[in-house]
């Protein structure tokens, strides 16, 4: 699949930071997302880091607009450049995803990639919390990364990992899906999907259940 990311000169460039296993995984997850994301509306990407996963996608569906956001600063200089001349890339925002007010009124759909372990859980729950104020019916919220399954045996690469995660921060660390999805049930929310990806990672698909008020 070819880069569709530009090569922009001076500053924008400059700010640019660079999340190795964006390399890795941005393929696989676009897979997924050709089959989940609308064809035409916005896009609200929740913790977009480093920007690279925004440039790459808007690249890929020049249907949607993508509204990137980051409670970092730095983070929200790097996303500027990387998605510097991008006519579908709007500026990105500031959100913390535990505020109980974004700086978004709507979206068709809310991705979040790699969130949920390298933040307190109270994260996670507000980036449902919030999506289900944004979203309509039937609008996704996907979420990807590592995450432990009742019944399936975390791998020992994983395990490593939230050992690491909770050594740097207590608050952190790989976060149960039986956890996610009776938090997004209680929140209007029902998982549609969950697909295997490379790394022992999974993408998580939530739609707003047309059954249930807001």
């Amino acid at each position: 699949m070819q880069d569709p990311t530009p090569r922009i000169p001076g500053d924008d460039h400059a700010r640019r930071r660079h999340a190795p296993a964006t390399l890795r995984n941005r393929e696989p997850i676009a897979r997924v997302l050709r089959e989940q994301l609308p064809v035409s509306g916005k896009v609200l990407e929740v913790a977009s880091g480093s920007g690279e996963h925004c440039a790459f996608f808007a690249g890929l569906f020049p249907g949607l607009v993508w509204q990137p956001t980051d409670p970092d600063p730095d983070a929200l200089g790097s996303i500027a450049g990387w998605c510097a001349g991008l006519a579908n890339v709007l500026p990105p925002l500031a959100l913390d995803a535990t505020a109980a007010d974004w700086p978004v009124a709507a979206a068709d759909a809310v991705l979040c990639i790699n969130m949920a372990h390298i933040s307190p859980w109270q994260a996670t729950l507000g980036l449902v919390t919030g999506a289900g104020r944004l979203l309509a019916d039937g609008a996704p919220l996907i979420l990807y990364g590592p995450w432990r399954r009742a019944g399936v045996q975390t791998a020992p690469s994983n395990e490593a990992f939230d050992a690491s995660l909770k050594a740097r921060d207590p608050r952190w660390g790989l976060r149960r899906v039986e956890d996610l999805d009776a938090a997004a049930g209680a929140r209007g929310f029902a998982r549609t999907r969950l697909i295997e990806m490379p790394a022992n990672n999974v993408v998580l698909v939530y739609r707003r259940a047309r059954s249930v008020s807001r």
